[in-house]
């Protein structure tokens, strides 16, 4: 009985100094998530304002800034070059159509000179229907790169699941938000010191 009382202290103590020798668990995410003050959203087939854009992907792009306005831990960049970190955005569809209609005036020419020999005034005007089709996966995909003059380096994280870029909830943003503030917890500012 006796032994068990000394020796249960000393194991106590052996174990503490053992603890405090542990390393720091390294974050799961990069540094970059750390030190990243903009961010510039985009679909995977461009940004918001590109011509031909799924409707579907437009929305998401607009709910996922509104997300991380509401986070206040990134700003969103205008351009894709001022940012740190690029997320690309897909809207889950299995099959996707979306018809197309252009009119093009064709090259223009010198008022009463034909542009070509036997070409005059509005014999250049052309009218383009199409549909363009894409095939995908049936999830929602958020994926983050790292962004080094404008182009996209590397991923550095990457989800999806399905509705998780449906708002109002954007769940792929709450988990984007939740791993990051994880391995990077936010900063408390400093409490106001009292004057004497």
């Amino acid at each position: 009985m006796k032994a068990w009382k000394i020796g249960a202290p000393l194991l106590l103590c052996l174990l503490s100094f053992h603890t405090g020798d542990a390393k720091p668990k390294k974050p799961d995410l990069p540094a970059i998530f750390q030190n990243a003050r903009y961010i510039y959203v985009q679909a995977v087939d461009g940004d918001i304002f590109k011509p031909g854009l799924f409707p579907e992907d437009r929305r998401a792009i607009a709910d996922v800034q509104d997300k991380v306005r509401e986070w206040k831990r990134y700003a969103i960049a205008m351009n894709r070059q001022d940012a740190d970190l690029v997320i690309v955005v897909r809207k889950g569809r299995l099959a996707a159509v979306q018809p197309h209609v252009g009119v093009s005036d064709g090259p223009r020419s010198q008022p009463g000179q034909p542009s070509q020999p036997g070409q005059f005034p509005g014999q250049g005007r052309s009218t383009e229907v199409g549909v363009r089709t894409e095939v995908g996966e049936p999830e929602d995909m958020l994926r983050v790169y790292i962004q080094t003059n404008g182009q996209l380096s590397a991923i550095v994280w990457d989800r999806t699941m399905e509705g998780g870029l449906d708002a109002p909830s954007v769940q792929l943003v709450k988990q984007l938000k939740d791993a990051v503030e994880k391995a990077y917890p936010p900063t408390a500012p400093n409490p106001p010191q009292k004057q004497p």
